[in-house]
Formats: C-alpha cells, sequence, structure tokens
C-alpha cells in the first residue's frame, strides 16, 4: 500500500529561482535561502520518495481567466518549462508520474471534489522555485511529481476550509492507493508579501510565525478565516497559503515538526517546514471502500456493446490527435489542412495510425483508437460529412439504412454550411 511518508511546507517566491539559477548560494544576503532548503534536500534524497505531489498556483502563465479552475490536477507524463516573459529557465521538462496522478483524479473525485484535469501545460515559478532547490535537477529530475493548481488569484477563490477538506481527501486517495509506493506532499505559496497597489511591499513577521505556530497545532482555526482576514494580517497575495492547509489537512491532527525555517530577504517572507504524522492511517475499511468508489461509476459499461468511455488514459493516447482535430475550428488550421493535409499531419506530429485513421475516414476506427465524437463532427464539418453519415459508417450501415431507423429523415452538421 501507498504511505504518505511526510510533508513539506516552502514559499515559492521567483527570487529562489533566480538566486538559484545565479549560483548565488554563497552571497551572505542569498545563503540563508539555500541554508533553509538544504535539511529538506538531503531528506529528500534519503528518503527517495516515489512520487511529490505539488500544490502550487500558476501565476497567470499557463493558466488564464478564460477558464479558471479551483483545483486542477496535472495527469501528464512531462511538464515542460513555463515562459514567463523573458524565456523559460534553463531547466529540463519535470517527469510526472501520470499512473498516480489519475488514479488520485478518479479518487479524488469519487470523494466529491469536483477537479479539473490537465495535460501538457507548462510549470511556472509557482512549482519550479522551489522545486529546483528541493529535488536540483542534474540531466534529469529526480522525482517525478503530481502538480496540483489552485486558482487563488480571481475571486470567488476556494476558502481556507475548503483545502483543509481537499487535503483529508487527498490523504484518503494516497493511503487507498493499492501500489506499494511512498509518497511526500509539497505545498507552496507565501508567506506574507503584497504586490500591487500602494501597499505594496508589506510584510508582517509576527503572522507569518502565528501562521506556522497554527498550521501545526490548530488548522482548524486557520480553515475557519476568510480571504479578508488572511489579507489583513499578511497582505492581499499572501492569502495564497490557504494552499498550505491541502498540506496540512493530508497529515492528522498530531504532526511531528522536524524542520522550520523563517527568512525575510525583500517582497516576500520565505519560510519553510517539514512534517511527518505521528497519528493512524487510514482505516483498512476506509481504504478499501475509496478504492471500491474509484471504479464504482463505470462499473458495468464494459458490457455495453460498441461503447468506449473516454477515460483518462485514451485521453492521454490520443491527446496530440484530439487536439489536431479541435483546432479545426480555427479557419486557418482549416484552410491548411484542406490544402495539405499531409503537411498538417507532420507539423502535428500525429502517428502513422492516427494519420492513416483519419485519411481513410475510419469513424469507427477512430472512435475505438481514442478520438472522441465531438472531435469529429468537427472533422466531417470541414470535409462535409453531415453526423448521420458519421453515426452511419460506425454501426456499418449506408447513410439510407441508417436514417430508416430515424423518426426524421434529416441530415445535419455543426457547420454553418
Amino acid at each position: 500500500m501507498a504511505k504518505l511518508i511526510g510533508a513539506i511546507g516552502v514559499s515559492h517566491t521567483p527570487t529562489i529561482g533566480y538566486a538559484r539559477d545565479r549560483k548565488l548560494a554563497q552571497d551572505p544576503v542569498w545563503a540563508p535561502i539555500f541554508e533553509a532548503f538544504e535539511p529538506l534536500k538531503d531528506w529528500l534524497a534519503e528518503q527517495k520518495p516515489d512520487a511529490l505531489v505539488m500544490i502550487y498556483n500558476d501565476h497567470v502563465t499557463s493558466f488564464s481567466f478564460d477558464h479558471y479552475s479551483a483545483f486542477a490536477l496535472g495527469v501528464g507524463d512531462q511538464y515542460a518549462v513555463a515562459d514567463e516573459g523573458g524565456g523559460p529557465r534553463d531547466l529540463p521538462a519535470v517527469p510526472g508520474h501520470a499512473e498516480f496522478a489519475r488514479y488520485l483524479a478518479r479518487a479524488v473525485m469519487a470523494q466529491d471534489f469536483d477537479l479539473s484535469l490537465f495535460q501538457h501545460k507548462p510549470l511556472d515559478h509557482g512549482c519550479l522555485s522551489p522545486l529546483c532547490l528541493l529535488t536540483p535537477p542534474e540531466e534529469t529530475w529526480p522525482i517525478p511529481i503530481v502538480p496540483l493548481q489552485c486558482g487563488v488569484l480571481q475571486f470567488p477563490a476556494p476558502s481556507a476550509k475548503r483545502c483543509l477538506d481537499l487535503g483529508k481527501a487527498l490523504r484518503k486517495a494516497i493511503d487507498a492507493w493499492p501500489e506499494d509506493k511512498r509518497v511526500v506532499i509539497v505545498a507552496t505559496g507565501g508567506l506574507s508579501h503584497q504586490v500591487h497597489g500602494e501597499r505594496a511591499g508589506f510584510n508582517n513577521t509576527a503572522w507569518d510565525e502565528a501562521f506556522l505556530d497554527m498550521l501545526q497545532n490548530d488548522p482548524d482555526r486557520l480553515a475557519g478565516m476568510t480571504h479578508a482576514e488572511y489579507a489583513k494580517l499578511g497582505g492581499f497575495e499572501s492569502a495564497e497559503v490557504i494552499m498550505w492547509l491541502i498540506m496540512r489537512g493530508a497529515m492528522s491532527d498530531k504532526v511531528a515538526c522536524h524542520h522550520r525555517t523563517y527568512y525575510l530577504p525583500s517582497m516576500t517572507a520565505i519560510a519553510t517546514v517539514r512534517y511527518e504524522d505521528q497519528g493512524e492511517d487510514t482505516a483498512e475499511a476506509e481504504r478499501e471502500r475509496v478504492r471500491h468508489e474509484t471504479t464504482r461509476q463505470l462499473e458495468g459499461v464494459e458490457d455495453l456493446e460498441g461503447t468506449y468511455p473516454f477515460t483518462l488514459e485514451v485521453s492521454a493516447k490520443a491527446y496530440r490527435a484530439n487536439r489536431f482535430l479541435q483546432n479545426l475550428v480555427d479557419p486557418a488550421a482549416r484552410a491548411r489542412f484542406l490544402a495539405d493535409p499531409e503537411a498538417e499531419f507532420e507539423a502535428a506530429c500525429l502517428s502513422d495510425e492516427e494519420r492513416d485513421l483519419i485519411r481513410r475516414r475510419d469513424w469507427g476506427g477512430m472512435i475505438r483508437y481514442g478520438f472522441i465524437f465531438f472531435v469529429l463532427e468537427k472533422l466531417g464539418a470541414v470535409l462535409g460529412v453531415p453526423n448521420p453519415q458519421i453515426y452511419a459508417s460506425m454501426k456499418g450501415l449506408t447513410l439510407e439504412a441508417f436514417l430508416a431507423t430515424r423518426n426524421a429523415q434529416i441530415t445535419y452538421s455543426v457547420s454553418r454550411n
């Protein structure tokens, strides 16, 4: 069975990455940052966990306000380094623990947390600033991650209590994972700071120390606070420290603190903590219940002939192909595809099998491969193939034979033509 072997809380200010990239570990101003992370780095190197659950918030880099989610879990197998305006940092892509992430998605959603899920989104300093000191990469990063991005920039945002409760759901999910793996959960963000308006530069060391005390000993009190209370005490952007409650919620009521530091060099108070649990693991009966709930919603669907659920595994396999057909909503992409489909296949890095399925208009084959129907109808609209003709092909019927099974003998498409 999986085991949560510890929890870490760290700030994620971009100055951490700045200092690391410029090799400032011996500079008196920057040295305390490196010294604070060193015991955490050594502990992770010694423990060699199989995965890190990285809780962070994106800073309008990969996530924007056209679609902004409260909690977005990364379920991919690799994450690029984001360009935050001046080019991406010189770091390798971060490996994702896709198997564990997809399990967590099922197990947490089975506990009624409606997560958003993402693949192929680059990671910004919210994740990478602390990660590069916790697990310094050489040619590769030593530990795969599961990123959990929290939408704490646009309001309404998740409450502190919701974050604590999510941590509890994560713990049950981790404990119920039937693999013999060791997991560490890492929360990032804060502490006190404000970076906008006339209050820019606000800090409150007394509150930061009180927050760290309550995080260890009285997380329920922190969970009862509002965003405005966090902002008043620590600066508006410091309200992101509610993400630390996800980490704390994954631990039992009683934890041992094996590491704690605090440093205020400039705009953001930088803190590090490490906890180990002193409570009981999730009971076996509860683990079994959670395991069952992860698959219960689709139990029996395999008995439905000609039915192919679009699962996370299918989505990952056919990601490029589905994205390729989705992009046909762009008039320029449509024009390029109609003019030279082979060049577009190459540009999208489609596999030989994917290209062949599209060339042959093998609608049923595309579904069985992992294309979702709602991109097939976009392809049909571009090619002038009406939806009923696609349905007929998947059933092995002529269009006329299929229409004979309908109450109205009509053809239609999502195309406006």
